[in-house]
């Protein structure tokens, strides 16, 4: 069938295959070029189909050679049904792997669940023996426990509700947005969900097996961002469950000394994914920076995100931590002359300059490419086999 793109506000409902596969390979091809990494052997991506974690797993395979096995949850194509742009993430980095002589196993199922650590468990034992390299990068809406508790995360502020300026994506204009604030129980489910709470239940579940090695490293992902968006994500429910996730990396790290597994979180930049696109304010915030970045020549996307963070700042000789006990790839982000620069432009931009201070086109290219949309060298008038 012919693949079009169907966006609906901040989400597509579409992904074009081939799209996706080009996508994958423009990331193989930045490694490649880059150059290798001294770091891992064998490497568990949990949340390895979209964004941060599939460069994390490209980073791994093709920067570090390493063999990965890689968790997501992705839906198949059903009927005139595509398949979710992760599904085909995946089938394209396997290909890529194979084709390559290098090792990689994809499991499509539930992080959260007891099954798929059992199974990601048994397929270490059988294929690897261990792993030296853990990331994880889960992101969903929602978490079910193992006890069958279903928790949903919530994006709310906390104390106070909290208005600024929002780009309307369906009609390019800016007026402003009120983020309501969440209550006890909000705060709580969103933590369950979007905490370090299953972070630790795969490292305990990887030691107990004993398929974790001696002096493994595990990274989780989080983001602070520029004060202007504390409400949301350093101070509102987010906030509250990302730094969950930084005392979760202080609890293993101390309940696993004995074994030397020392578990880090990495701050990273602000890109367009799709937890991002749905977020009020933070779409404006990324296309100004976009434009800001851009024309410093320091912007990078996820792909030269995560390779410099394994090459720079992980495995350099020593993890490089910042002040906060936390590693930051988001320092060209976080620059003083680039957020000054920001937030000049932030205070005049309106409905009627939005398109000459912003780069929306940037934005909307990102977006597009994320569901295998506007990528060079697709023929999106053929037929492709979803």
């Amino acid at each position: 069938m012919i693949v079009e793109p169907k966006v609906k506000g901040f989400i597509c409902t579409t992904a074009h295959p081939v799209g996706c596969e080009k996508n994958v390979e423009r990331q193989i091809d930045y490694v490649k070029n880059a150059g290798k990494i001294d770091g891992a052997k064998n490497v568990l991506v949990i949340g390895a189909s979209t964004g941060y974690g599939l460069a994390s797993r490209i980073s791994a395979a093709f920067g570090m050679g390493a063999s990965t096995i890689g968790v997501s949850f992705e839906k198949e194509a059903s009927g005139k049904r595509t398949a979710t742009p992760g599904y085909y993430n995946t089938l394209a980095f396997d290909k890529a792997c194979s084709n390559a002589g290098i090792y990689s196993k994809s499991i499509n199922g539930d992080a959260f669940s007891r099954e798929i650590k059992a199974e990601v468990i048994d397929i270490i034992k059988k294929d690897l023996g261990k792993v030296d390299l853990v990331v994880y990068s889960l992101a969903s809406p929602r978490r079910t426990t193992p006890d069958g508790t279903t928790y949903t995360s919530t994006l709310k502020t906390v104390g106070e509700p909290f208005t600024q300026k929002n780009w309307n994506l369906r009609d390019d204009t800016i007026s402003d947005a009120t983020i309501a604030v969440a209550n006890d129980e909000e705060i709580a489910s969103t933590v369950k969900v979007m905490g370090g709470e299953d972070w630790i239940d795969w490292i305990d579940a990887l030691v107990d097996a004993d398929v974790i090695a001696d002096n493994a490293i595990t990274v989780a992902y989080s983001y602070i961002g520029p004060k202007l968006t504390y409400p949301i994500y350093h101070e509102g429910t987010i906030g509250q469950a990302k730094a969950h996730v930084f005392e979760s990396s202080k609890e293993i790290t101390k309940k696993m000394q004995d074994k030397n597994i020392k578990a880090y979180v990495s701050v990273n930049k602000a890109l367009v994914t799709q937890a991002s696109a749905a977020i009020p304010v933070v779409p404006l915030y990324l296309s100004v920076l976009y434009k800001v970045m851009k024309e410093k020549g320091v912007h990078e996307g996820c792909i030269e995100q995560m390779y410099r963070l394994y090459k720079d700042k992980v495995y350099n000789g020593e993890v490089s931590l910042e002040s906060d006990g936390m590693i930051h790839v988001d320092d060209y982000e976080m620059q003083e002359d680039v957020q000054k620069e920001v937030m000049t432009v932030w205070d005049k931009i309106d409905s009627d300059n939005l398109k000459e201070l912003a780069d929306t086109k940037g934005y909307w290219e990102d977006f597009y490419n994320m569901f295998g949309f506007r990528i060079d060298g697709v023929d999106y008038q053929a037929d492709v086999e979803v």
